[in-house]
C-alpha cells in the first residue's frame, strides 16, 4: 500500500449530527441556553443552601450543574473539533473565545457549590450514608477541593484571565505545531509541515530518518522563542495560582486530579524506574536488528524487520475491519460499538496542512456520540492509534446515561480504557499473524510500551525539573532543551546514543500547554500496566470478563482509582500490582532478544 496515495482518499469525520454549523439554529440555540441555565444555577448558588438541606434539595442543584456542564462540553468539543481539524479556521477560533467566556460562569459556579457543601459538610456527610451514597466519592471529593480555592472573587478573576493567559498560550502551542515546516530541499526551496516530518520517523530507511529528524530538530529551532515563552506562560500561571489556592506542590494537585493517592503514585514512579534496565535490553537487541550499535532518537520509531521476516502496510478499510472483529471478538458490544463508529463518519484520519498532529478522542454528552482525530499513515502503530482513540469512545457509551457527575473520570482510568483496547487488538494481532509477521508487531509493541514507560518517565522528569526551575524565573529556550536531555540521559541510558536525542521534546508535546493540568504524563503507564493485569485476568476467565469490564468502566466516574481497581481485585498501592504488568513485558523482551541476537549470529 502506498500510504503517501492512499492518504488523499482517507475518509474525514462528519460533525453534523453534532451541529451542522456555527449558525445553525441547533447551535445558537444551545449556545444561549447555556448562559441561561448558568445564570440560573448562580442565582441558586449564590446563597447558602437550606439548613439541613434534604436529599431532593441537594439533588436538584447538582443536576443543574451536570446539565450547564454538558451543554458547555458539547459546544467547546464542536468548536474545537473545528479548530484541531484545521489551525487556520479563524471562526472556529472565535468560537471557542466565545464559549470560554460564556462558560465562565460554570467555573465559579464550581467554586460556590463546593462552598456550599463545606458550609454543611457534617449534614452533607450524614446524608452519604443513605440515600446519597452512590454520590459517596464525588461529593466527598467536592468537600475536600473546598480546601484548595481561592475566594470566589479571586477564583472568578483567574478564570477570566485564563482566555488571555494560560488558555491563550496553550492554543499558540497548538497553531505553531500544525503550522510549522522544516526545510527538505534547500536548493529547490522545498520545505514539509512538522507532522510530515515526524511521521516519517517511521520509515524503514534510516538515512531517511536521519534528514527527517535533523529537518524537525531545525524547524523547532525556528520556533523555540515563542515556544519557550508559551511554556514558561502556562507553568508560570500554574505555579502562580495552585500557590494561591494552598497546594502543596503541582504534584499533590495531579495526584489529586488523577484521583489516586501519593503512595500509589510513588509506588508506579518506582515501578517505572525499575523498569529501565529492562528497556535499556529491548533497545540493544533493537540496535542489532538494524545494524547499529546504538539507536539514536530517530530509531526508536523505526520497523524492524528481520531476515526472513514481513513489514505489513495497512489499508483503512483493513484497520477498520481488524478493529471491529477484535472488539467483538472479546464483547460482542464493543465490536458493534466500533462498527457504529466507523460507519457514522466518526473517525478522521486523513493527514492534512492545518491539522494537529497526533490523536485524540472528545465526547458530546448531548448527542451520544463521540469523535476521533488521528492521522493515519498505513502502520500497524496507526491501527493500535486507533484501537486507543475507539477505546476511550467505548468508556464513554459505556457511561452514557448515567449523569456528569458520575461519569466524570480522571487520566488513569481513562487510559486504562484505551490502553486495554489497544491490547485486545494487538494480542489478536500477535495470534493471527503468519510467522513472518510475528517478530515486527512483537517489536511494535515493545516500541509502544518503550513510549508509554521510559519517554513517559523522562518527560516526569523533565516537568518536575521545570517547575522547580520555573518558580526561580523564566527558562530560556537553551535551558528548556538542556532539561529535556538530561532527562532523557537518565531515562534511556545506553539505550539511545546521548549525541543523537531530542531537546524539543517540550515544544512537541501539547501535553506541557495545559494551565490546569500539570503532569499530564504518567496515567499512560498508569493505564499500560493496569490494562495489562486486566487482560491477564480477561485471558483467565473467557468471555464472562467482558461483563466485569464494563462494570469496572461504569465505576470509573464514582470512584477513586485504589476503589476502582480493588472492584477488578488489584491494589495499586503495593509494588505486586505493578508487577504483573512489567512480568507480561519482559517476558516480550526476552522472546525479542532472542531474535535479536539470532540476527546478530548471521
Amino acid at each position: 500500500m502506498n500510504t503517501q496515495d492512499t492518504t488523499e482518499t482517507l475518509p474525514q469525520w462528519s460533525l453534523t449530527a453534532i451541529y451542522p454549523s456555527f449558525d445553525s439554529p441547533q447551535y445558537r440555540e444551545d449556545a444561549a441556553g447555556l448562559k441561561e441555565k448558568l445564570r440560573l444555577l448562580l442565582e441558586r448558588l449564590d446563597s447558602p443552601l437550606p439548613a439541613g438541606v434534604s436529599v431532593p434539595e441537594l439533588l436538584s442543584v447538582i443536576r443543574a450543574y451536570d446539565e450547564a456542564g454538558d451543554v458547555a462540553e458539547n459546544l467547546r468539543a464542536y468548536a474545537e473539533a473545528l479548530y484541531t481539524a484545521d489551525t487556520r479556521n479563524g471562526r472556529a477560533l472565535a468560537e471557542i473565545n466565545a464559549l470560554e467566556t460564556a462558560a465562565l460562569p460554570l467555573g465559579k459556579a464550581a467554586v460556590l457549590l463546593r462552598i456550599r457543601l463545606a458550609e454543611q459538610k457534617d449534614r452533607i456527610r450524614e446524608l452519604l450514608e443513605g440515600e446519597l451514597r452512590p454520590y459517596r466519592y464525588v461529593i466527598t471529593r467536592l468537600l475536600e477541593g473546598a480546601a484548595y480555592q481561592m475566594t470566589p472573587d479571586m477564583e472568578d478573576l483567574a478564570l477570566d484571565l485564563s482566555r488571555s493567559g494560560g488558555a491563550a498560550w496553550g492554543r499558540l502551542q497548538e497553531a505553531i505545531s500544525s503550522t510549522a515546516s522544516g526545510v527538505w530541499d534547500a536548493a529547490g526551496g522545498q520545505r514539509k509541515p512538522i507532522t510530515v516530518l515526524r511521521n516519517l520517523a517511521h520509515s524503514p530507511d534510516r538515512s531517511l530518518r536521519e534528514r527527517a529528524y535533523r529537518a524537525e530538530l531545525a524547524a523547532w529551532k525556528e520556533q523555540e522563542i515563542p515556544l519557550a515563552a508559551a511554556l514558561n506562560g502556562v507553568k508560570g500561571t500554574s505555579l502562580t495560582l495552585d500557590k494561591r489556592r494552598g497546594w502543596r506542590s503541582l504534584l499533590q494537585k495531579s495526584a489529586f486530579q488523577s484521583r489516586l493517592s501519593e503512595k500509589t503514585l510513588n509506588a508506579l514512579i518506582a515501578a517505572l524506574e525499575s523498569s529501565l534496565p529492562l528497556f535499556r535490553r529491548y533497545l540493544k537487541a533493537k540496535a542489532s536488528l538494524l545494524g547499529v550499535k546504538t539507536c539514536a532518537f530517530y530509531d526508536l520509531f523505526a520497523p524492524v524487520n528481520p531476515p526472513g521476516t514481513a513489514d505489513r502496510r495497512w489499508s483503512w478499510e483493513e484497520a477498520a475491519e481488524f478493529v471491529v472483529r477484535g472488539f467483538g471478538d472479546f464483547d460482542g458490544e464493543m465490536g458493534a460499538f466500533a462498527r457504529r463508529a466507523f460507519d457514522g463518519a466518526w473517525i478522521d484520519p486523513r493527514s492534512r496542512e492545518g491539522k494537529v498532529g497526533g490523536a485524540y478522542c472528545t465526547d458530546f454528552p448531548l448527542a451520544g456520540e463521540s469523535r476521533i482525530l488521528c492521522n493515519f499513515e498505513g502502520s500497524f502503530d496507526s491501527v493500535t492509534t486507533l484501537a486507543h482513540e475507539l477505546g476511550h469512545a467505548w468508556h464513554h457509551e459505556v457511561l452514557r446515561g448515567l449523569p456528569r457527575s458520575l461519569s466524570v473520570y480522571p487520566m488513569t482510568l481513562a487510559e486504562t480504557a484505551s490502553i486495554f483496547a489497544e491490547t485486545i487488538v494487538f494480542e489478536g494481532a500477535l495470534e493471527k499473524a503468519r510467522p513472518d509477521e510475528r517478530p515486527g508487531l512483537l517489536e511494535g509493541n515493545l516500541k509502544d510500551g518503550c513510549q508509554v514507560i521510559v519517554d513517559i518517565l523522562s518527560r516526569f522528569y523533565f516537568e518536575r525539573a521545570l517547575f522547580e526551575r520555573r518558580d526561580r524565573g523564566e527558562l530560556p529556550p537553551e535551558e528548556l532543551c538542556a532539561l529535556m536531555i538530561e532527562a532523557q540521559k537518565k531515562t534511556y541510558g545506553e539505550g539511545l546514543d546521548a549525541d543523537l536525542l531530542h531537546p524539543y521534546m517540550w515544544a512537541v508535546k501539547s501535553h506541557y500547554y495545559s494551565p490546569s493540568l500539570a503532569f499530564y504524563n504518567y496515567p499512560y503507564a498508569f493505564g499500560l500496566l493496569f490494562s495489562l493485569g486486566l487482560y491477564t485476568r480477561a485471558r483467565e476467565e473467557g468471555p464472562a470478563f467482558a461483563a466485569a469490564y464494563r462494570d469496572l468502566l461504569r465505576l470509573t466516574g464514582r470512584a477513586s482509582v485504589e476503589e476502582a481497581a480493588q472492584s477488578a481485585g488489584f491494589s495499586p498501592e503495593t509494588a505486586a500490582f505493578w508487577r504483573q504488568g512489567l512480568d507480561l513485558i519482559e517476558k516480550r523482551v526476552e522472546t525479542f532478544e532472542k531474535i535479536g541476537g539470532q540476527n546478530h549470529g548471521r
